[in-house]
């Protein structure tokens, strides 16, 4: 990294970014209340809003946002007819699976391979961190010099959408020029990204019920419908032969215009085991950013260890659905619905849920804020263009910020390149993609503040 002050800075920074990461990722702030206690979320609250009121953040607030989960905001006033950038995160965290696989123990942050392992350590407890980051930095060079506004959401990872509603009921408490939302990644560790499309989201339980109750395979099987059967019928419908998704009335031939994912280069960061084919049919970056996909996310039946010989009466999965931008995410909920109905085989009762929608997100890349972005990221990252990239995850809370303030311009940033492995095992985060982004952040805020 070129030398300027505020890269001088942000490096001096860094061991305290690094205690302070340590502090946040201890804390088990995973807001599903049914697996993980609140008051770990609570005291994940309590951290960032002291940590905002530390840097001199006027009403800092810990909003109950009507999921029953808490936001965290803080307001930092900036010179006389500044303009206002809304910064983003969130301090709450996926599950850590099986804490048995992980390498270290998964709310300890550990420093391993130059990297640091921990769940949340980059989606994005280590966005909070790269905010806290990207201010004092402009603080101990002159100052910030537009007014910030930040919120960290206390339920994203669950879709429960609970910061969404609080947004549109109190629409002037966000409202800002720009909005940088810190919760995406670069292409791969060194190369600066923006993110210019989300993939929408909607999520389903369906139930499949066929019995009164079990019955034992060897006196009733072959002729009593099995409601696991069935299930695994209807799911099997949902994927043609090559693994692309298939939901009656659903498009999933669109393609992506930008920036390619080499075939070989995605094998290596998803992991994919030797002699395993890909599923889908055209780029991979038209399969995971431009296409829908669907994911059996989960499956009530009983486990092998146990389980008795026994034709099951009903069975129930969780389905992931993502949906590309194009598509409105509510009708394609429709479509998924019905197709489950009418896949569903032998007159089997089918019943569904919906628990979580978000629309899909396309950006206006032409905007004054993409340029300040692309000049600070140049020296943030030296001989390095900034390049545009789609991901097939959902923040759905772009979208209700877009609507709301539909003159504001959107920038995603942040630190889950591939080898963060994020919702996986043994997450981890770049601690020199923390500090190059922190500057950019920094230097995209000054050069926000000049045009």
């Amino acid at each position: 990294m070129s030398s300027n002050p505020v890269a001088e800075t942000v490096a001096s920074l860094m061991p305290r970014a690094r205690a302070e990461l340590t502090e946040l990722v201890a804390f088990k702030s995973v807001a599903d209340f049914d697996q993980f206690p609140r008051s770990e979320s609570e005291a994940a609250a309590d951290w960032v809003a002291d940590a905002l009121r530390a840097e001199g953040f006027e009403d800092v607030a810990l909003l109950d946002t009507p999921d029953g989960t808490q936001s965290v905001y803080g307001y930092l006033p900036g010179p006389a007819g500044a303009r206002t950038v809304l910064l983003y995160a969130h301090y709450d965290v996926q599950p850590p699976l099986d804490e048995a696989a992980w390498t270290s123990p998964p709310f300890e942050l550990t420093e391993r391979d130059g990297r640091w392992y921990g769940r949340g350590s980059a989606d994005c407890k280590g966005g909070v961190i790269m905010h806290l980051l990207a201010l004092r930095a402009l603080k101990a060079n002159g100052g910030v010099p537009v007014n910030v506004k930040v919120i960290a959401e206390g339920s994203e990872e669950q879709g429960t959408g609970g910061l969404e509603r609080y947004a549109e009921e109190h629409p002037e408490l966000l409202t800002a020029d720009t909005i940088v939302i810190g919760d995406a990644g670069n292409f791969r560790v060194g190369l600066p990204t923006v993110t210019s499309t989300l993939r929408g989201m909607t999520m389903m339980r369906v139930r499949i019920d066929t019995l009164e109750g079990n019955l034992h395979s060897g006196q009733f099987g072959g002729a009593a419908p099995d409601a696991l059967g069935a299930l695994i019928r209807v799911l099997d419908s949902l994927r043609a032969e090559d693994g692309s998704t298939t939901v009656d009335g659903l498009t999933a031939d669109c393609r992506w215009e930008g920036l390619k994912y080499d075939e070989a280069q995605f094998r290596q960061d998803a992991k994919v085991l030797d002699g395993v084919g890909l599923i889908g049919s055209g780029t991979v970056a038209d399969r995971i950013w431009a296409r829908p996909a669907v994911t059996v996310l989960g499956i009530d039946c009983p486990p092998v260890v146990g389980a008795t010989p026994s034709v099951q009466a009903s069975a129930r999965a969780l389905i992931s659905l993502r949906v590309p931008p194009g598509m409105d995410a509510a009708a394609a909920t429709k479509l998924l619905e019905a197709h489950l109905e009418a896949h569903t085989p032998w007159g089997a009762r089918v019943s569904t849920e919906q628990i979580g929608q978000g629309q899909p997100f396309s950006a206006d890349t032409t905007s004054p804020a993409y340029a300040a972005m692309a000049e600070a990221m140049a020296v943030a990252y030296p001989g390095q263009e900034m390049q545009y990239a789609g991901q097939g995850g959902s923040i759905p809370l772009c979208n209700t910020l877009a609507a709301l303030y539909p003159r504001a311009e959107i920038l995603l940033i942040g630190l889950s390149e591939p080898e963060a492995q994020i919702h996986a095992v043994d997450e981890s985060v770049s601690p020199q993609e923390l500090e190059r982004l922190s500057v950019a952040e920094a230097l995209f805020l000054r050069n926000y503040a000049a045009n």
